[in-house]
């Protein structure tokens, strides 16, 4: 069966994996006074059809874009959770972007002792 251009119902995802930022997360008060590296990927909602036919950046989803905006976000933000910092990275590229939904996981590597990651995954659609 082929889809139409105008088939809703058919979405794509854009990813990216392990875009490192650094900023003030935790709830120790040392914590508050360093920079700690997190590790951020993204999946976004996307129908890149029109981009596969025109292979032209204008019909897609710039994903550079929206890396760098969560580059600027999360490192000018202080969080105490990263729970916290993944609902307002979902909330920025969902305002920001043209995706029906985003899905995001922060990892803050070396939190728990014996542990190489520790994080959360979520996944927010547009209202």
């Amino acid at each position: 069966m082929a889809l139409s251009m105008n088939d809703d119902t058919y979405t794509d995802t854009i990813f990216l994996t392990d875009l490192k930022v650094e900023t003030i997360v935790g709830i120790w008060d040392w914590e508050r006074k360093i920079r700690q590296t997190v590790s951020i990927d993204i999946e976004l909602g996307a129908d890149v059809r029109r981009a596969a036919v025109s292979d032209d950046i204008e019909d897609t989803l710039n994903y550079k874009k929206v890396a760098k905006r969560v580059q600027q976000f999360v490192a000018d933000s202080e969080f105490q959770l990263v729970e916290t910092m993944a609902e307002k990275i979902a909330q920025t590229i969902l305002e920001e972007f043209p995706v029906p939904w985003v899905q995001i996981r922060v990892s803050k590597p070396g939190a728990i002792r014996g542990a190489k990651d520790v994080g959360v995954i979520i996944r927010r659609e547009k209202a």
